[in-house]
């Protein structure tokens, strides 16, 4: 790549200077077999609307990382095909940036151990909206006036809460509102009956113990149907910090990092709740 292709697609994915330089050595060459399988299995999905991560093809960490910055540009003109705005784009895709940033916060080199999760950015489905990010999948089917069997296909939309910006109300509603927005005017043929979100800022123990916080307030939105354990993901959100090991280390600055601490001190687990709410 030209330098100019290197600053377009690093101004795209918001990629800071110091992860630039790893990202531009990823391109200085042509990709490896395992990274142009890796873009492959990019393309397949793209505008498939799938689920779930990439399965992993045995690539490494690296080859996973060259491949989505050269797969980003093709999302990008994919999502402009659509009609979506380079506003839209241009935040749904500098979450690879911040991933950079905070794998480097979590192990203090380059890299990008989500790689898995920023596939589903790359499959066109998945798009920041203000605050949160929306990941529209099929959810089932319901009576209508479909061909066939008589039924049309349900959608709902994943709720995804990065850590960037404030979780207020307001926030939150115009978020909601430009989702509304944003799939019946861009995926007018996908029926959206709900948006669910499987966060560790579901589980009731934490707007217990914090009832007046904007966690509180984000989870009362849904209805939560059940909880699954998920011992560390409460800590590696709120602290960055991956498993169980040195939680004494950590700061307790906050009500929020003293809830988090204090209930695996006292023998709790975390829990993921699943939650939904009616749009």
């Amino acid at each position: 790549m030209s330098q100019q292709e290197l600053a377009g697609l690093f101004g795209l994915l918001d990629i800071h200077p110091e992860d630039a330089p790893g990202c531009a050595d990823l391109l200085a060459g042509e990709p490896t077999p395992g990274v142009v399988d890796a873009i492959e299995a990019l393309q397949a999905r793209l505008g498939t609307f799938p689920t779930g991560n990439v399965a992993d093809r045995g690539h490494g960490e690296f080859e996973w990382i060259e491949a989505l910055l050269r797969f980003a540009p093709t999302v990008h003109a994919y999502h402009l095909g659509l009609g979506i705005s380079p506003r839209v784009s241009g935040a749904t895709l500098a979450d690879m940036g911040l991933q950079l940033r905070i794998n480097r916060r979590v192990h203090g080199r380059f890299g990008l151990d989500t790689w898995g999760w920023m596939t589903l950015h790359m499959a066109g489905n998945l798009f920041r909206l203000g605050r949160l990010q929306f990941h529209l999948v099929q959810e089932g089917h319901r009576p209508g006036q479909g061909a066939g069997d008589g039924h049309l296909p349900t959608w709902e939309l994943g709720v995804h809460i990065p850590e960037d910006g404030s979780l207020s109300s307001a926030s939150v509603d115009a978020s909601f509102d430009e989702a509304r927005q944003f799939f019946a005017a861009h995926f007018p043929d996908k029926f959206v009956a709900r948006a669910t979100c499987d966060s560790w800022m579901l589980d009731p123990y934490l707007a217990e113990r914090l009832p007046e916080s904007n966690i509180a307030a984000f989870a009362r939105r849904f209805t939560v149907e059940r909880c699954t354990d998920a011992p560390t993901d409460a800590v590696y959100f709120t602290f960055r910090h991956r498993g169980l090991e040195d939680l004494a280390a950590l700061p307790r600055d906050t009500s929020l990092q003293r809830v988090v601490l204090q209930r695996i001190d006292d023998g709790g687990t975390w829990q993921l709740g699943h939650g939904y709410l009616s749009l």
